[in-house]
């Protein structure tokens, strides 16, 4: 086949254990999925349904230790924040799956990084404006390699922690998401038919907070390869 301009390179991400990779085609996020993070930014822990947001494929950032990955500062913001989450890589198609057949759709699990421009995501909002520019831009999504459900089982419950420059930003634990797995899993399949090479970025624990050229963040899930980064400069 022969395209007009050349061709970019699909994303995606190496699969723990394997020199395999796991393509990435449409990147989903939840919002507001841990009560406390719902508080903090200003809504409350009642379970209303849950709503998401996309990324572009693009975002994604793999990082494969003990690289740490270099994510430049983004352009246009004064104001990066972190968010470490649980992602869910789907490895079958589905639509209007119920909650108790949506594990079947789950290749497997990853630590991953939902960083965000929270003042261009915030002017956005007060503007009733889609706040896609505070939530998609290039190297917006760093995750670790993807662990096989089949090796793992079913991730219901465990730590999920992120430290900035060795300190305590973000402590939870799984079972604590307002909307478990298989409940979004279920919701986004009556929204859209999910493919193989979805990922689905599923909520972040309380603790969000600003970020600057030469931190150093490192995540974690209990039983998955943990995610290092490092906020580097912009390139002039």
């Amino acid at each position: 086949m022969q395209y007009v301009i050349p061709a970019w390179d699909l994303p995606s991400i190496p699969v723990h254990g394997t020199d395999r990779r796991f393509p990435v085609r449409h990147v989903y996020c939840v919002g507001r999925n841990y009560a406390e993070h719902a508080k903090e930014m200003g809504g409350d822990a009642t379970r209303e349904p849950p709503f998401f947001f996309t990324k572009a494929a693009d975002a994604i950032m793999p990082v494969v230790p003990p690289a740490v990955g270099r994510m430049p500062y983004p352009l246009a913001t004064k104001n990066l924040h972190h968010e470490i989450e649980l992602v869910v890589a789907i490895g079958a198609s589905g639509v209007n799956v119920e909650s108790r057949d949506a594990q079947a759709l789950v290749y497997g699990y990853a630590v991953g990084l939902d960083m965000t421009r929270r003042d261009l995501q915030n002017d956005m909002r007060e503007k009733k404006r889609p706040w896609d520019i505070g939530k998609s831009f290039a190297h917006a999504a760093p995750i670790a390699p993807i662990h096989p459900a089949a090796a793992t089982g079913v991730l219901t419950r465990g730590e999920i922690a992120l430290d900035v420059d060795g300190q305590p930003r973000q402590r939870g634990d799984l079972s604590d998401m307002v909307w478990k797995v298989p409940e979004m899993i279920a919701f986004l399949s009556r929204m859209y038919r999910l493919e193989p090479g979805d990922l689905i970025f599923t909520g972040t624990p309380a603790g969000v907070a600003a970020v600057v050229a030469g931190d150093r963040l490192d995540g974690r899930i209990a039983g998955l390869t943990p995610l290092s980064i490092e906020i580097v400069a912009q390139d002039p």
